[in-house]
């Protein structure tokens, strides 16, 4: 009874080796055919290390590296970067009606000389130090109109800074502390060789957090101030994603190297995800300019303009409630003239659209402003326009910006 299920049984055995079997023959005859596949990788040597990402590594961690080329650059210049605390005592007029006999009846004689007629504003914002013997270069607005103005240090000491000078056009301050001549100083590179994607790092003191540091990239280069909505400024702006909040204004903007390529500014409260830095190369020029005269001399003509082109005009001629027909032409189109100025001396009217300067044609408002920007101070400019249908030359002379409003 027991011989048919031992048969039935070996059966079944030797179906299974024979699958076995089988199986170990096909894998052989594959590793037969494909030796290629069983052959040991060649050695790597050092040189191919760098190309291989480890596992569970994510592509950017391996681009940056195991060392952070940011820890890098803010090492470089950390300890040349400050804070800067300013003080501002402003005085209020007590109302008049608070001393009319029908208010002092209700609330006594003495409410009104009870009430405070000064407020003492503080404000915040960064810098970085340009030399040893302690010249803080920040933006004008931190320190404008400051009645005290406290530098820190990010090894905690505070110094008493003097502002040396201002520049409203520019927003740029130069501010000097007494702390002898060994201070730490933070390295210039250079904005003309920033490229459209080139790391930016900011390093400040947003929103009263010292010592803080973001990353991004720069969006775009010459963002002009009247683009950014800033028409009492004469700068083209280094655009960056880097966070930049208040309390930044005035701190460095790195490169990749830890080199300085702009000053970062936060006048724009509405900017979300994208900030604003003065190219260094401008500010080395105006900071030099504050440390010797205290101030910068701005040359100007005296119009408010407008970028003009064919489509534009047509735009305009077309328009029947249209109080004036513009030439359609590329230009700059003259909106207003400023009273008493060289452009009203001169004759340039509003509605005139002004087409060439020294013989230079001029199609946009910011190449205009530009080129007086880089003129000199009582040159004679000549500017031809258009007034109507007829072409006039006329000799304009610069003269000097009073006040940047």
């Amino acid at each position: 009874m027991r011989f048919p299920k031992l048969s039935r049984s070996l059966r079944q055995l030797s179906s299974h080796v024979l699958a076995i079997a089988l199986g170990v023959m096909l894998t052989v005859s594959t590793l037969q055919v494909l030796p290629s596949q069983a052959e040991p990788a060649p050695p790597m040597t050092a040189g191919d290390t760098s190309k291989v990402i480890a596992v569970g590594q994510s592509p950017t961690t391996a681009a940056i590296g195991s060392t952070s080329f940011v820890t890098a650059a803010v090492n470089r210049v950390g300890t040349a970067v400050v804070r800067i605390d300013t003080e501002r005592t402003i005085t209020r007029r007590v109302d008049p009606s608070f001393e009319d006999p029908f208010f002092r009846r209700f609330f006594g004689d003495g409410f009104s000389q009870q009430m405070p007629s000064e407020q003492q504003l503080r404000g915040l914002g960064s810098g970085f130090i340009l030399d040893k013997s302690g010249l803080v270069l920040t933006n004008a607005h931190v320190v404008d109109k400051a009645d005290k103005v406290t530098v820190r240090l990010k090894d905690g000491r505070t110094f008493e800074g003097k502002v040396q000078g201002i520049d409203e056009v520019t927003d740029l301050a130069v501010v000097k502390i007494n702390a002898g001549n060994d201070l730490p100083v933070a390295p210039l590179g250079s904005s003309n060789n920033v490229q459209v994607g080139d790391w930016a790092i900011a390093v400040g003191n947003p929103l009263g957090f010292d010592n803080t540091v973001t990353l991004g990239i720069v969006s775009t280069l010459k963002r002009s101030s009247a683009q950014v909505g800033i028409s009492d400024k004469r700068l083209d702006f280094i655009q960056t994603d880097a966070a930049i909040n208040p309390g930044n204004s005035g701190g460095p903007l790195l490169n990749g190297q830890g080199e300085v390529i702009g000053i970062n500014t936060a006048i724009r409260p509405d900017a979300m995800g994208i900030g604003f830095a003065i190219p260094i190369d401008k500010a080395k020029a105006i900071a030099v300019q504050l440390q010797r005269d205290g101030k910068v001399a701005h040359p100007y003509l005296g119009v408010q303009m407008l970028t003009l082109t064919p489509d534009l005009a047509k735009e305009n001629n077309t328009d029947p409630n249209s109080p004036i027909q513009i030439p359609e032409v590329n230009g700059v189109f003259v909106m207003r003239v400023v009273p008493n100025s060289p452009a009203a001396s001169a004759g340039i009217r509003r509605g005139d659209v002004i087409l060439q300067v020294d013989g230079k044609a001029i199609t946009s408002a910011e190449q205009l402003q530009n080129f007086v920007e880089d003129s000199r101070l009582g040159q004679v400019l000549q500017v031809k326009v258009q007034r109507g249908n007829q072409t006039q030359q006329l000799s304009v002379r610069t003269a000097e910006l009073q006040n940047a409003s």
